[in-house]
């Protein structure tokens, strides 16, 4: 399920209400009244904030600081049994996971992850259907919260998203005075205000809140002025730079970015032993970040060191999957920049991979020595100036 398929139309086709705020309040107690699962950015604690199932509206932390952890999770569990098997006498009995997902509504989603979500169903749907992923995303309705553009690591203007992007959303909020402007997307968002009506009013006058989504643009788009689009070409021609050796000095390996990424969706499968006859397998988040993950059983392994790891992270990102599926693997949510124990700056690396791409954009022999440009994106090797 693509859901660009129940999208209400482009360009103009979404509908518009107004929810106030007693409203919303209101709706959140009839969602979890009729059994649906409602998730939503709680506090947790140091003015940071979580998605986490909420019991009550006044759980929720709308507005606030983007989360730590992206909506990922939720449609890929960190761990995740596939099936068990038992072994006795008469052979070996497998037995699937159950594949019924609770209804879920996730309120006040933000837009970078909104739109991750959607990003990864065209891998998910690819040569193979992921059914656990489709069967949460058939059980869930997601309502964004356009964001106001206050945190300074986040990119998402600069990968062809904004702080209002719709992408993703089934209805997307926009806070105005009293309440919230309301954009129906999609389908499954009809049916919700439909099953919902007495919270939904009228349109609003929609000025104030084509302000407010004006204003929160503007102020992420001075966090990055580089375009990824420009590095692409660079990036095929520029394999071999010596120039990914510099960034992964920087890199510790640790997999802190792609856990928290949103569109990072890498995993590993395991037979996990429960005694002698029986057992589950699972399947796990992993990360190309970590040597064991291209290691071979006979010991080689085609990414030996942290350059080549980093270097496919970013090839992935902003070449591989726009060349196979049309889109970056990246929203600009800078959740990444902020996890880095190295110090790893992406808005500030793609700003300097671009000065690259316009002012050497012919391949680099990896001979060469480590350039580094102002701002600290690169350390040279070791023996060279720091």
């Amino acid at each position: 399920m693509d859901t660009d398929e129940h999208r209400l139309g482009e360009g103009g086709g979404a509908t518009t209400r107004f929810l106030g705020r007693g409203d919303l309040e209101k709706l959140v107690a009839e969602l979890l009244g009729a059994g649906t699962r409602v998730v939503a950015p709680v506090d947790a604690g140091k003015g940071e904030t979580e998605y986490r199932v909420v019991g009550q509206f006044t759980d929720a932390k709308l507005g606030a600081a983007l989360p730590r952890r992206s909506l990922k999770e939720f449609f890929l569990p960190p761990t995740e049994e596939l099936f068990r098997w038992r072994r006795d006498g008469a052979g070996l009995e497998l037995q699937e996971a159950p594949a019924s997902f609770p209804a879920t509504v996730i309120l006040g989603a933000f837009p970078c992850d909104a739109a991750a979500v959607q990003t990864l169903d065209k891998v998910m749907g690819w040569d193979y259907r992921d059914d656990p992923w489709f069967g949460r995303r058939e059980a869930t309705t997601i309502v964004a919260l356009a964001c106001n553009g206050q945190d300074g690591s986040c990119f998402c203007t600069a990968v062809g998203l904004g702080p209002d992007a719709a992408r993703g959303s089934d209805l997307l909020l926009t806070a105005v005075r009293d309440g919230y402007e309301v954009q129906v997307l999609t389908a499954k968002g009809a049916a919700l205000v439909g099953r919902h009506a007495a919270r939904f009013a009228e349109a609003c006058d929609e000025d104030p809140a084509r302000n407010v989504r004006r204003e929160a643009c503007t102020r992420v788009s001075s966090n990055l002025q580089a375009t990824p689009e420009k590095i692409r070409g660079w990036l095929q021609a520029n394999f071999e730079h010596p120039i990914w050796k510099g960034i992964a000095l920087r890199c510790h390996g640790c997999g802190a970015c792609a856990a928290v990424c949103p569109t990072c969706h890498c995993f590993d499968i395991v037979d996990e032993p429960e005694g002698l006859a029986e057992g589950a397998r699972r399947r796990n988040w992993d990360t190309c970040q970590t040597p064991v993950f291209t290691l071979h059983a006979s010991g080689h392994n085609p990414r030996a060191d942290q350059n080549a790891r980093i270097r496919q992270r970013l090839n992935h990102k902003f070449r591989i999957y726009q060349e196979r599926f049309g889109e970056l693997l990246c929203t600009g949510c800078g959740r990444c920049a902020r996890a880095c124990p190295g110090g790893m700056d992406l808005p500030e690396l793609l700003g300097a991979l671009e000065k690259l791409a316009v002012s050497a954009p012919v391949p680099v022999p990896a001979s060469a020595p480590v350039p580094a440009p102002a701002g600290g994106a690169f350390i040279p090797p070791p023996g060279g100036a720091r």
